[in-house]
């Protein structure tokens, strides 16, 4: 066991936000802006809208990753991460800016008839219409606008909810040190995973999966799912690797990186595990009904990219995290996790733009300058609020375990 204590460490210090990662945060701001805008009279509105709702999604997944995996650690009672809390509360406190974003982006996609085109279209579920769909009509008492947009706001509402009163109760555990705070945030945390656990499937299927309304699959919640936690994960592992080399965080060792380091490893697993099942059951069975979402991803702007896809999220963590000593060593975790990161973008773009874009099809300048504008938006937000607060949750009553943390 180690032999540290609390009169080791300063469990005060704070990250100030300004210097490179202010300017570069603002920068990558202003090059989105511009991108986005640019792309509109470039590229059209249907591929724009798609970049929008793609980086509209992940930037609320990675920050919905984070707020799951606070409460995951409080209601396991979890020592381990104590010590590094503070980096995804400050990720989940960007989750309601990140949920508005979405909604708006939906909605304009709607009333645009740049997504979601495939269900609501004018007649699509009138059987006197010409553009009739008997199966959308099928769908229409769950995949309507007025459903669509209410369970976005109240699923998306809940989650933003509860991720600000975790990151509230475990400020307000600093300043009064007693145990109230830590219950309660274990109860709220309990409320959460159920919540949490039984609507992201069907925030998923809203989401993304109605984008091509006549396909179904039972897995792709769960699939959704993977590569949210995984993405989350890897944020939380970068910035606390880049804390460290600004010289944060000291009670944070090689122990920590080799747990986070584990948990990508075996839900890159899992991702590719969900991944290959729903891809093997829909080839093995060729109903032209199921094969036709794969169908549309082996068109040449997407065949290289769907394979490029499933090697990076799955051959890479697998073939470099398989060692115990990688998972222990900053510079691969922060290569495997930048890596996985643009991995998990470029799942997110197979899911998205095959059944958004009809013309101006690619990958160009229009997908990167949107990721690094809300790249930005994301690191500056969370930079931003991980400076209000010291960078230890310094009453919590796990911290100690978390010090000696070794394995």
């Amino acid at each position: 066991m180690g032999t540290h204590s609390h009169t080791t460490y300063n469990f005060d210090e704070r990250f100030e936000f300004a210097g490179k990662a202010r300017t570069l945060s603002l920068a990558a701001i202003v090059i989105g802006i511009i991108a986005i805008v640019a792309g509109f009279f470039v590229e059209g509105s249907h591929r724009m809208f798609a970049n929008l709702l793609l980086m509209g999604y992940y930037f609320t997944c990675v920050c919905a990753a984070a707020a799951c995996f606070l409460a995951l650690q409080y209601v396991s009672q979890a020592g381990w991460p104590t010590g590094l809390l503070r980096i995804p509360q400050a990720m989940a406190s960007a989750l309601p800016i990140a949920s508005i974003v979405l909604i708006i982006i939906t909605g304009l996609g709607l009333s645009s008839h740049n997504l979601y085109h495939h269900w609501h279209a004018e007649g699509i579920t009138d059987p006197n219409s010409p553009h009739y769909d008997a199966l959308v009509a099928g769908k229409s008492a769950f995949l309507n606008v007025p459903g669509f947009f209410a369970r976005q706001i109240i699923f998306l509402g809940a989650y933003s909810i509860f991720a600000m009163a975790l990151a509230k109760l475990s400020y307000k555990e600093d300043l009064e040190g007693s145990l109230n705070s830590y219950k309660k945030s274990f109860k709220y945390s309990a409320i959460f995973l159920v919540i949490f656990g039984f609507t992201t499937p069907i925030w998923s299927f809203d989401t993304v999966m109605s984008l091509e309304a006549h396909w179904f699959s039972t897995m792709f919640g769960w699939y959704n799912f993977a590569a949210m936690w995984v993405s989350g994960l890897c944020v939380i592992t970068v910035t606390i690797i880049l804390l460290k080399r600004a010289g944060h965080l000291s009670w944070v060792n090689e122990n920590h990186l080799h747990d986070l380091g584990k948990l990508i490893f075996g839900f890159s697993i899992f991702w590719t595990y969900v991944w290959f099942a729903q891809f093997m059951l829909i080839w093995y069975a060729n109903i032209p009904e199921e094969t036709v979402y794969f169908y549309k991803r082996w068109e040449p702007e997407y065949k290289p990219w769907f394979w490029l896809s499933i090697i990076i999220n799955f051959v890479a963590p697998v073939l470099i995290l398989m060692d115990r000593d990688a998972k222990r060593k900053e510079n691969i975790m922060l290569f495997v996790c930048i890596l996985l990161l643009l991995g998990h973008w470029l799942d997110y773009y197979i899911m998205i733009m095959p059944g958004t874009v009809e013309e101006h099809r690619g990958f160009g300048l229009s997908e990167i300058g949107a990721a690094l504008g809300f790249g930005g938006v994301f690191t500056f937000l969370m930079l931003n609020k991980l400076s209000k607060h010291s960078l230890a949750p310094k009453n919590h009553p796990f911290l100690e375990e978390s010090l000696h943390h070794q394995i």
